[in-house]
């Protein structure tokens, strides 16, 4: 009943991948459109600088296709498209025991551009409990994805995965050493001062000569200053900064470019013909791509960094064999507890149809040939009656809910509906994520 829709490093480039990225002010009208959706009973959107994917719900197996169409017009919508087949090339879907799947291993970070990141686990997290605020997620979808943290954290504890790995702000700070050398005699100059500009400070560690942050907040530049020993600089002062600097790494949230043709094209008239080197990893990007084209000036993006994170990968593959034995693992659990969901219904409409049909000839005797009897022991007749039914149907309804999680339990299920004439299983209603007989979403992990 899941289906996931989207795109990432792995099937768009990144000037497709910005068109489709939100901001958390506008993420509440998103969730709003995709739950008044009649295809969907719930849904949730991710966003990060290497995907977009929207995970959702269906009412019933037999709409999975109806769902994903919702879904892919949704994207079409926010990205902008005439319709969903400009997009087609660029998405894929999964839907059933693969869109589970895949779920998992994304908060597991094991479809990361960079392996065994933990930044991803925080970002699932945030869109989690926006879709938790805003209402759409239910006990399905819900379930999956708190069942996604366990996998998350299962994986960074019993594997290596995670263990000095490298995250896309150190890959970037990698780019620029292997640029310049040594950057203990170059400028650095953080653009942005959110938890990619952390990164990447961190990173830098005290290897660079003189580290600058320019952000909108001066405040938080300031903030992100003093803690690496650095200097805030006003945002107004960018284009100065750009005569001074040697690497810019730019990662603001910006919905526009920040860093424009034009300011490089002055700005490097000044520095005089010395090198300057953009790696751009924020999306929607933040450096206009024509900067590349200035002499002695190199932007690299997002994307550009992949065949830089490709050789860590491979150091790490036996630990992604561990972590994808985990995730296999717990995908048997989760098929095993939506399995269950489709008997319940089932066990609710079997008991009310015997107890429905034992009763109905009960009170057909009282008003019959036993209708001398006081009320005294009419009351008592209904109960027996209703306590032989209870046993009667204890054993049935107890192997009906052991049989129903085993792989042929939709059999069993089906098999039950059509011997006593019940009608169809309706769905169970979605309850609020995180009921009382769900754990609570872990802590999320720090980045």
């Amino acid at each position: 009943m899941i289906v996931v829709v989207g795109l990432s490093h792995r099937t768009a480039p990144v000037e497709v991948r910005e068109k489709l990225a939100l901001s958390a002010d506008v993420l509440p009208e998103l969730l709003a459109r995709l739950s008044a959706r009649p295809e969907l009973t719930e849904s949730m959107f991710l966003s990060t600088c290497n995907r977009v994917e929207i995970f959702a719900a269906a009412p019933h197996p037999e709409g999975l296709a109806a769902a994903t169409r919702a879904v892919r017009e949704v994207l079409a919508q926010q990205g902008g498209a005439s319709g969903d087949e400009e997009m087609a090339p660029y998405l894929y879907e999964r839907s059933g025991q693969a869109a589970v799947r895949h779920i998992f291993r994304v908060a597991a970070s094991l479809d990361s551009m960079v392996m065994g990141e933990p930044q991803i686990l925080g970002q699932v997290k945030d869109a989690y409990d926006a879709a938790s605020a805003a209402g759409t997620l239910g006990s399905v979808l819900g379930r999956c994805v708190t069942r996604a943290f366990t996998v998350a954290k299962r994986v960074r504890t019993d594997t290596q995965l995670g263990a000095g790995t490298v995250s896309i702000s150190s890959v970037a700070v990698e780019l620029a050493t292997r640029i310049f050398g040594d950057l203990a005699d170059h400028s650095v100059l953080l653009l942005g001062a959110g938890e990619m500009a952390e990164a990447a400070a961190k990173s830098l560690g005290k290897g660079a000569r003189h580290i600058r942050v320019c952000n909108r907040s001066f405040d938080r530049a300031a903030t992100l200053a003093g803690a690496i020993g650095g200097d805030a600089v006003q945002w107004d002062a960018l284009a100065d900064e750009l005569t001074r600097a040697d690497v810019v790494v730019a990662s603001t949230s910006s919905r526009s470019y920040v860093v424009t043709h034009d300011v490089v094209r002055r700005a490097m008239k000044e520095r005089k013909g010395r090198t300057l080197l953009f790696v751009d990893i924020a999306v929607p990007r933040n450096v206009e791509p024509s900067v590349h084209g200035i002499d002695n000036v190199y932007v690299y993006n997002v994307d550009d960094l992949e065949q830089q994170v490709a050789l860590g990968r491979k150091s790490r593959q036996s630990e992604a064999e561990a972590a994808e034995k985990i995730v296999a693992a717990e995908l048997v659990e989760f098929e095993s507890w939506q399995r269950g969901l489709t008997v319940a219904p089932v066990i609710v409409a079997l008991r009310t149809r015997t107890h429905d049909l034992l009763l109905a000839e009960v009170e057909r005797a009282l008003s019959g040939r036993l209708k001398h009897l006081p009320e005294a022991d009419r009351v008592a007749l209904r109960q027996v009656v209703d306590g032989a039914a209870n046993k009667l149907l204890h054993l049935p309804t107890t192997r009906l809910r052991e049989g129903a999680s085993s792989p042929d339990g939709a059999d069993l299920v089906r098999s039950v509906v059509h011997l006593f004439d019940l009608p169809e299983a309706p769905v169970p209603v979605a309850a609020p994520a995180g009921d009382a007989d769900e754990a609570p979403p872990p802590d999320r992990l720090p980045h």
